[in-house]
Parts: C-alpha cells; sequence; structure tokens
C-alpha cells in the first residue's frame, strides 16, 4: 500500500526525482483486469527510465467510459495490484475522465500510451513536451484486452458444457 499515492504526495516524488536527475516514466489507464499485454507493455515503459507511476481510473471514471458494468475489479483491488508488481514505482488513482490535471502536475520526463493510441491524442502531449518531455506510443499486443478476456469467460461460462456440471471454481 505504500507505493499508492495521492497526487500531492506523487509531486513530491517528481521533484526528489528531478533533483536526483531520475527520469520520471508515466502511463495511466483502467488495467481492469491485468494481462499479458498489461505485462509487456509496463515492462517497455519502465525500461524507459528509473521511475515508472500509473494513474489508474476511479471505478466512478470507468464507468463514465466503459459503461454502468465495468470495472470489473474495484479501484482499490486494482491499484493494490499494480502496487504488486515491481515494474510499477507508483501507483495513484484518478477520478476525472482523463489524466490531464495529473500529468499537467507531475510533468513526467516520459508520458506513454499504448500503441492504440496516436501521438495527436495522447492526453497530455502538449504539457509535457512544452516542459522538455517525450511523448511516445508504445507498440499494442493484438487481441490482449480486458474486453477479450470478459467475451472468453462469458462464452465459455455460458456454454451447454458448463451447465451441465463444468464447476466454474
Amino acid at each position: 500500500m505504500e507505493k499508492i499515492l495521492s497526487l500531492n504526495q506523487l509531486l513530491e516524488i517528481r521533484l526528489q526525482a528531478k533533483q536526483q536527475g531520475q527520469k520520471v516514466v508515466f502511463t495511466n489507464g483502467c488495467f481492469d483486469l491485468i494481462h499479458p499485454g498489461h505485462i509487456t507493455y509496463l515492462k517497455q515503459a519502465r525500461s524507459l527510465g528509473d521511475l515508472l507511476i500509473v494513474a489508474i481510473n476511479s471505478d466512478k471514471s470507468i464507468q463514465n467510459i466503459k459503461g454502468p458494468l465495468r470495472p470489473i475489479l474495484t479501484e482499490t483491488e486494482r491499484a493494490i495490484v499494480m502496487a504488486a508488481l515491481e515494474i510499477v514505482s507508483y501507483v495513484t488513482i484518478f477520478d476525472e475522465e482523463t489524466p490531464h490535471k495529473i500529468i499537467s502536475t507531475v510533468l513526467p520526463d516520459i508520458l506513454v500510451k499504448g500503441g492504440d493510441w496516436s501521438l495527436d491524442n495522447i492526453i497530455g502531449r502538449e504539457e509535457v513536451e512544452l516542459a522538455g518531455g517525450k511523448v511516445l506510443s508504445l507498440p499494442y499486443l493484438a487481441g490482449a484486452s480486458t474486453t477479450d478476456i470478459i467475451g472468453r469467460i462469458l462464452s465459455r461460462y455460458s456454454s451447454n458444457e458448463h451447465q451441465n456440471g463444468d464447476p466454474i471454481n
């Protein structure tokens, strides 16, 4: 839990990192069900700097973006899972629909999003670049998404085979 921080705590970490000459990498997302695509992406992001900050959307934020059936895991559960990953330095939760406030406050050295985001559409790009930072769109692992996993689960557990006694656990 010590890796899950408020925006004010993140700002302190950012200032310390800057004083020590460390590169801060920042990314954000829902990270509802962690899967191999997330791990690949987070490893690539972490390799770009000294610290990796991950901002996750709050439950309310995700519901506004993806609808009332999401997220699957609560913001607390998602933050705990994310913070448990060695490659992640710090985690924060944001309630807004975009991470603009966090990005413009923290001003990371490197802002990254997955390859499904074009550079022009990455929130915070202008602020980060004006501050001398870089913005990157990392390769996207096709077919690795939470939506795909949910689809697989629904398909498998709504089949006749499951209904005829195949236990869920």
